[in-house]
């Protein structure tokens, strides 16, 4: 049998490794530097923790784990089992005797169930972070897998809008560092999408517009216009929709625009979330760094479509590859409150690490350490020259450089292929001439250049590469 992996999945080679543990710990050092704790959670939830939590189309796309028989543990329920188990060709597949646990879908609503579990225990706010996998049965495609990595950073228990300023700081941050070119960070209002609802005369079908309008990327104005007509949304309605989500201008001049339209509608909400979006500006004017060139952009078409956001949202993309988001978040007031703690505000935002990994790989932004993790490798002469190698190997690691020994004396040809193939960029002779004189022949494989040195020098020479 051929072996193969799961359709969205994949296996991740050494180098590659390496490169998503430069983004991750990149992007770990930012949430540690503004105040954010680490916290995991399991794999796997109760499905009722996951159902109903992410709107009809994010209820589909969770992965349900089959009961396994342990759950079994009456006779009596055993005679019911044969008629349950039919249910198993029905949709939704939800049945407790089918299914009661899911993979999670993303790190929110798992955090959520922690701070409710563990209230008494927490600071508030609580700030924490999480790098974990999540699953999704989605279609795979470019940049869209069944798993991935999602890097969450929330604040829970505070409602200031220092917040959202903060987050926007930490991708200002985040992308900088990793330098990925022409990001903008969109920022919107769920307050001013309602508005948007109610001037549209669709109060109460608010969450209908915002899925058909989360999808505009994707299907363009055209499907979206006749998404939001199968959602009964009057002609109309789509005009005045269409005219709000194509205002354009500075971020004054659209949050001026948008005042305008609320007040005339005297729409409260809408209005609310204009001033939030004002305030949050204001506050990361006084935060952000001075040397970053990417955007931070109000954009009344933005929607995300999950149901917990309430306050503002923001998503991140960038300009420089065709792919999709590559981050994203919100506030959500009240997220607690599924699982029975109310009146506990929280936002938060979501670094999408595999979209963000295709981007640097295809414009070739990795760090050429990154190749190989090993920045040495010692030939193996053989006889008295190995132990002198395994003296120097030693040496070396004390100071700090990634070494390695060829472990057999084989040909040299055969060890510089290795070390070739690794693309190690550093190769140290160590042969009978050199134990003589106690010095070492170092190769640098990237010009073709070879000296000879004293081990003092050898160090000092890895040590600034």
């Amino acid at each position: 049998m051929k072996p193969s992996i799961p359709q969205g999945t994949r296996d991740f080679s050494p180098s590659e490794v390496r490169k998503r543990q430069y983004i991750l710990q990149t992007i770990r050092t930012i949430f540690e530097r503004y105040g954010y704790q680490p916290l995991e959670t399991p794999s796997m939830e109760n499905l009722t923790t996951l159902m109903g939590k992410y709107g009809e189309e994010g209820d589909r796309l969770i992965f349900k784990i089959l009961n396994n028989g342990l759950h079994e543990k009456k006779d009596a329920d055993k005679k019911n089992l044969n008629e349950e188990w039919q249910k198993l060709l029905e949709k939704p597949y939800s049945t407790p005797v089918v299914t009661e646990r899911a993979l999670r879908y993303d790190l929110t609503i798992p955090f959520a169930r922690y701070v409710v579990m563990h209230q008494h225990e927490l600071a508030f706010p609580f700030r924490r972070y999480q790098m974990q996998p999540v699953w999704r049965a989605d279609r795979p495609q470019k940049g869209r897998y069944r798993e991935f990595w999602q890097c969450d950073c929330d604040v829970v228990g505070s409602t200031s809008l220092i917040n959202e300023a903060e987050l926007l700081c930490i991708y200002q941050s985040a992308f900088h560092h990793l330098a990925v070119p022409q990001v903008t960070v969109k920022i919107n209002s769920r307050k001013l999408l309602a508005g948007m609802a109610a001037i549209a005369g669709h109060e109460s079908q608010m969450m209908d517009i915002t899925i058909a309008i989360d999808k505009l990327d994707k299907i363009g104005w055209e499907g979206v216009t006749k998404e939001l007509h199968n959602r009964g949304i009057d002609a109309e309605g789509i005009t005045k929709i269409q005219n709000i989500i194509s205002l354009s201008g500075t971020n004054d001049g659209i949050l001026e625009q948008l005042a305008q339209l609320m007040q005339e509608h005297q729409c409260t909400i809408g209005l609310q979330g204009v001033e939030e979006l004002k305030q949050t500006l204001q506050y990361y004017e006084t935060l952000k760094s001075s040397d970053w060139s990417g955007t931070i952009a109000v954009d009344a078409s933005l929607a995300r479509g999950l149901n917990y956001y309430t306050g503002i949202i923001v998503e991140v993309t960038t300009a420089a590859v065709k792919m999709g988001s590559i981050g994203g978040g919100g506030r959500y007031d009240d997220l607690t409150g599924l699982f029975g703690l109310k009146g506990l505000s929280g936002v938060g935002i979501s670094f999408g690490v595999d979209r963000i990994y295709d981007v640097i790989e295809e414009l070739g932004l990795f760090p050429e350490a990154l190749e190989s993790g090993c920045k040495a490798m010692v030939v193996n002469f053989g006889g008295e020259n190995e132990t002198y190698a395994l003296q120097v190997v030693q040496q070396l690691r004390n100071a700090g450089i990634a070494t390695e020994l060829y472990p057999d004396a084989v040909k040299f040809d055969k060890q510089m292929k290795y070390a070739h193939k690794r693309n190690i960029p550093f190769v140290l002779l160590l042969g009978d001439e050199e134990r003589a004189q106690q010095l070492i022949s170092i190769k640098d494989f990237r010009t073709g250049t070879q000296q000879k040195l004293p081990l003092a020098e050898v160090i000092q020479h890895l040590s600034n590469e």
